[in-house]
């Protein structure tokens, strides 16, 4: 018994004041030691791993699959770790019941917190196994050898993981105090192992949630309103139950819903549907020409990313500009989907969804519909067409909504062609103004950026200040999303690669989020890095050609960071770059580049291209990156992001801009919104420079800037045409020509 205690209450009630402060200091818990990646949230090590009797490891993980090869990526840092081959690994990925929390996949962090939460617990349970065997074999651990699972002393004898695996063996918390494998060793890690999705993918096979089939499935279309201030003045909602197959209808508020026994029931039931809703429709958008001048005007809140001040030469020569893009579409080749069943007796509710944030889908949810979280399951299942938050989340809640409707039945619930591209997120328009002073000798001894943009990542994740599913704004008693707020750099949203990894003594950049919904947004590809990435570069080359040197030496001139310049000096080497060269107005090359996030994967690419100068049109004929991701985990599914995010900027940069009138969005299908198409895309080399020693950096978004700026800037080459406002469409180039 304690000093206090022995005294009695009132002495120690007395103690307790006086003495507080001492008291509170000895009574707070310490902190837990921060661990690596995502293990620092999901600190138990049978979260990542199951150890079987049958010669099977289970290995999960929070990230999933979205076409960019992550959880093959996990699988190869998994077996590397443990000494397994890759072929004795299940992966289990997403799944609310199953694994740990890492958020949403995105920001191209799979490999920097995944894959090194995965490395360090793999390492640590592969300790574990081996402290067992060597009380099992009576050798020290450091003796101990292990191939493909079976551990072996010196003396020859040995036992396998699985023969020593147990129940409750990983049961513990995560230290990361093993250290993993040198690069050195690596045997796996590095090696380009076929994807564990492509097979059904390229087969036919069903591996989207889009191709779900369960037994007594039904089927499930929702009517959105014909925009977003819509509103419903009345519905005929019999005439639509009359209808053959038909099981439910779902009327709350503006959501309105059909459940049916077969799919083309539904189609049916939803035209119908559609047919008997009658809405007002408000001209609420402004014109769609005086866009990027309407943004400014709206109420903004600025926030300083950058800024640094020191002495230097004075500005002999002042330059500034105005860059724009558009909104953008994800552009899902498959329309969002996801299957839901409700059950009565547990009021429970299983989901399965290509979201690419279980854990923060399900938190939205379960506030919306009233249900705990344990009530609730989400399962994620990939979809044909995502990288960013597409529809995928809000037409989960869909799925939800109706099920409820037929207890006990799973209902899948396609979004049509029109819902996606009408009520997806978009990326946000954005206006980057610039202004740089250079000195006599041409350097920039000055840089002034402001970017204005709508938020880019209005995620679900955050139900305690408002929720960020779509159908909940449209019921009854609606819910409403949270007001958007700035992500803090380096990574940053709308400002982000809005800070130049270029060396300037003086700068200042400004970011200006706008939270007022023109048009909804959240996040593509990217967030704000494609259009800020489009304009520094575009300006660097603007600059370059003032100061009367070559763009490529001209960035070398501003760029200190070693790893950066070997990205630059090898994608000029790779594309045979040769200064002082024209274009003759058709044929032109470009350079771009860019740090992604300021954070990640470094990327510097070429491109040439061929002008139509008689129709504006303009096809990039050849690509050149090169990029340094840090550690190399999969030398072909990086390879493959590089060369994805080239082409996809390509598409942007001459195509995509999501049309609307002051009524509603017109851009509801492919002729609406035209994407890139297979004839039109270009050669692509790509050189990695692998850093064996260095972390594993993100890359699935690193490309899409440079690749948008070096088209920006093959085309001033090849015509001697600066544009500045993206998309470069045909009508566009060749109004621009004819004014030139």
């Amino acid at each position: 018994m304690n000093a206090i205690t022995r005294r009695g209450f009132a002495s120690g009630l007395l103690l307790s004041f006086a003495f507080a402060p001492a008291l509170a200091q000895q009574t707070t818990p310490v902190a837990p030691r921060r661990l690596p990646g995502s293990l620092n949230t999901n600190r138990r090590l049978d979260a990542w791993l199951h150890i079987g009797a049958d010669g099977r490891v289970t290995v999960c993980t929070g990230k999933v699959e979205i076409g960019q090869g992550a959880v093959t990526a996990l699988m190869q840092i998994a077996a590397e770790e443990l000494d397994i081959l890759p072929g004795r690994i299940t992966m289990v990925s997403g799944d609310t019941a199953l694994t740990p929390d890492e958020g949403v996949t995105s920001g191209s962090q799979s490999m920097e917190m995944g894959g090194t939460a995965l490395r360090f617990a793999a390492a640590e349970a592969r300790a574990i196994l081996l402290e067992k065997a060597a009380a099992r074999l009576g050798a020290p651990a450091a003796h101990l050898r292990v191939q493909d699972g079976m551990v072996s002393a010196p003396n020859g004898n040995g036992v396998s993981y699985w023969a020593l695996a147990e129940a409750g063996l990983l049961r513990r918390e995560a230290t990361a105090s093993v250290r993993p494998k040198p690069p050195a060793e690596h045997t796996i890690v590095g090696q380009p192992l076929p994807r564990l999705d492509i097979p059904a993918k390229v087969t036919g096979q069903a591996i989207y949630v889009q191709d779900m089939r369960l037994p007594g499935m039904l089927f499930g279309r929702v009517v959105r309103p014909p925009s977003y201030a819509a509103q419903l003045l009345g519905v005929d909602l019999d005439s639509v139950r009359k209808l053959p197959g038909v099981v439910a209808v779902v009327r709350d508020g503006r959501f309105l819903g059909v459940v049916a026994q077969r799919e083309e029931q539904a189609v049916k039931a939803r035209l119908a549907l559609a047919a008997a809703a009658r809405w007002s429709l408000p001209s609420a958008l402004p014109v769609q020409a005086d866009l990027h001048a309407h943004l400014k005007t709206l109420k903004h809140d600025t926030t300083t990313s950058s800024e640094k001040q020191a002495e230097a030469a004075p500005v002999a020569q002042r330059l500034q500009a105005s860059f724009t893009k558009h909104y953008l579409a994800h552009a899902s080749i498959g329309p969002s989907c996801a299957v839901a069943q409700y059950a009565a007796d547990s009021a429970s509710l299983h989901v399965w969804s290509h979201t690419q944030g279980v854990f923060p889908l399900r938190g939205d949810m379960a506030k919306v519909l009233g249900l705990p979280l344990d009530k609730l399951r989400v399962t994620h299942v990939q979809g044909s067409g995502c990288y960013g938050h597409n529809g995928a989340d809000d037409v989960a809640l869909d799925a939800a909504l109706l099920a409820r409707a037929v207890p006990g039945k799973p209902v899948k619930l396609q979004w049509m062609r029109d819902d996606e591209f009408t009520w997806e997120p978009y990326n946000p328009a954005m206006v980057m103004e610039v202004s740089a002073g250079l000195s006599a000798e041409g350097r920039i001894v000055d840089w002034q950026y402001d970017v204005f943009s709508q938020g880019h990542n209005n995620r679900p994740g955050n139900p305690a200040r408002g929720i960020n599913l779509m159908p909940a704004w449209h019921l009854e008693q609606p819910h409403t999303p949270p007001y958007p707020r700035a992500t803090p750099q380096p990574a940053g949203a709308g400002d982000r690669n809005a800070v130049p990894l270029y060396d300037f003594p003086n700068q200042k950049v400004l970011h200006h989020l706008i939270p007022e919904m023109v048009l909804r947004t959240s996040a593509l590809r990217t967030l704000g890095a494609y259009g800020n990435v489009f304009a520094i570069e575009s300006f660097m080359d603007e600059l370059a050609e003032a100061a009367g040197q070559d763009p490529v030496a001209f960035r070398l001139e501003h760029l200190r960071d070693p790893r950066g310049r070997a990205v630059v000096e090898a994608a000029a080497r790779l594309a045979n770059w040769q200064p002082g060269t024209r274009g003759d107005g058709s044929h032109g090359r470009g350079f771009g580049f860019a740090k992604y996030k300021g954070l990640s994967c470094y990327v510097a690419c070429v491109v040439d291209i061929e002008v139509d100068r008689a129709t504006g049109g303009i096809r990039v004929a050849r690509a050149f990156a090169a990029a340094d991701a840090g550690q190399v985990i999969n030398p072909d599914g990086l390879r493959n992001q590089i060369d994805g995010g080239i082409v996809q900027a390509i598409s942007w940069t001459l195509k995509e801009a999501v049309r609307f009138t002051p009524e509603r969005v017109t851009s509801q299908d492919w002729d609406s919104y035209p994407i890139l198409t297979f004839p039109e895309v270009p050669q692509v080399q790509t050189v990695l420079l692998n850093q064996p020693d260095q972390p594993p950096l993100g890359s699935g978004e690193a490309s899409q800037g440079p690749a948008g700026a070096a088209i920006a800037n093959a085309l001033k080459h090849a015509t001697g045409l600066r544009l500045r406002a993206l998309p470069y469409t045909p009508d566009r180039v060749k109004a621009a020509l004819e004014r030139s």
